[in-house]
């Protein structure tokens, strides 16, 4: 029996096992804003990784679980990236009303397949290699965040992940996998921006003409702010949220919205941005007085050269192990990939199972990819860290 059969072997004979640590992450409610979920993940996982002789270093902030750094081999030459985070999109309280379940060959839960399962991908494959005792050649290092979901308002995560993806000869990110199994070569930045319009009150049958609509000076701006969308200049606009107003018969002298930018090209912000001051500035009832302000960002995960070369790469081994040939997606969401990509990294994202309805109440993925998926991590991290 080869090392790769006796690798694929293991996760044959530990489909439970693997089904149970998905299930035990989901049940973890780490969603937005909660610490003590974000610790129990990342201390879930660091006790794994410490267990397959993984050296562990922690990163701490206030407000989020701890991001973990795993290193086993070498780190002084070459090594490989394996990353995700620990952090769902839901608030909390979302696992005690929708606790992982599994129907018809198709996992539920929050964060199931964003990105929960890409993480039991990820450990499993590397348990499944230590169990076959196989020794790597090539260093191996493992990032996993706890807020990437809010786009690391809570942590200095974009950073440290482009200090510590330095000298990495590639990358595999293990978020939400896509049913037709394409890998992610590209994707849009992401800038969010909040407006607040100051009107003034008023009772509207008493003293309507001593009112100033925040409202209606918002609506004015949205229609500008959502005119700006042009999909064939790979960029898009979208007004989220809303606030403001209090009762029917009173002017609003206060609104707010909350809007998410997506664009291809980092040299596309700045005009966009300039845009969208032009139109904050500009009054369209008067007396009424206008405030902008940035929220959190996402990079551009800009697609390199030497991405699509490591993707030829994976097709080539895919074809050879009868495991579905990955077509090359770019995508709207952003991730983690752009800051290993920063470092100049050749990064393929979305090796996560595969599914869809991501950060919605639908979302489900596939269970047999789960181990189809940890099979061909174990392929890959074979022929690449064997110095192949």
């Amino acid at each position: 029996m080869t090392l790769k059969e006796k690798a694929f072997s293991y996760i044959d004979q530990h489909h439970e096992d693997m089904l149970n640590l998905w299930g035990n992450m989901v049940n973890i409610d780490s969603g937005i804003g909660v610490k003590t979920g974000g610790m129990d993940m990342g201390n879930l996982c660091a006790g794994i990784l410490e267990s397959l002789g993984f050296s562990i270093r922690r990163v701490q902030y206030e407000k989020c679980g701890d991001t973990i750094i795993a290193e086993q081999g070498d780190m002084s030459n070459p090594f490989i990236l394996l990353m995700g985070h620990m952090d769902t999109v839901f608030l909390g309280g979302e696992t005690a009303k929708r606790p992982f379940m599994i129907k018809e060959g198709k996992a539920f839960g929050p964060g199931v397949l964003d990105m929960k399962g890409g993480i039991v991908i990820l450990l499993s494959a590397l348990q499944a290699l230590k169990a076959a005792d196989i020794h790597n050649k090539v260093g191996i290092k493992v990032i996993l965040d706890a807020d990437e979901e809010t786009a690391h308002i809570f942590s200095n995560a974009p950073e440290l992940i482009v200090q510590e993806a330095k000298g990495a000869k590639c990358a595999f990110n293990f978020e939400t996998g896509f049913s037709d199994a394409s890998l992610v070569v590209q994707r849009k930045g992401c800038w969010r921006f909040f407006v607040e319009v100051f009107g003034r009150g008023c009772h509207v049958g008493n003293d309507p003409e001593n009112g100033r609509n925040a409202i209606l000076e918002m609506a004015h701006k949205i229609i500008k702010i959502e005119a700006l969308t042009s999909f064939q200049e790979c960029y898009n606009f979208n007004v989220g949220t809303i606030t403001g107003g209090t009762v029917a018969n009173a002017a609003p002298d206060y609104c707010k919205i909350e809007v998410d930018v997506r664009y291809l090209q980092d040299t596309e912000l700045p005009r966009l941005r300039e845009a969208v001051k032009n139109i904050c500035d500009h009054t369209y009832v008067d007396g009424t007085r206008t405030v902008l302000s940035d929220g959190p960002t996402f990079g551009v995960m800009k697609r390199l050269p030497a991405t699509m070369e490591l993707l030829e790469k994976v097709k080539a081994i895919a074809e050879e192990n009868e495991f579905a040939i990955p077509k090359q997606r770019i995508c709207g969401g952003g991730s983690d990939a752009a800051y290993s990509v920063a470092a100049g990294v050749p990064t393929l994202c979305a090796m996560g199972v595969q599914g869809a309805r991501n950060h919605t109440p639908e979302e489900w993925a596939d269970v047999e990819s789960l181990f189809t998926r940890s099979k061909m991590l174990i392929t890959l991290l074979l022929e690449f860290s064997q110095g192949k």
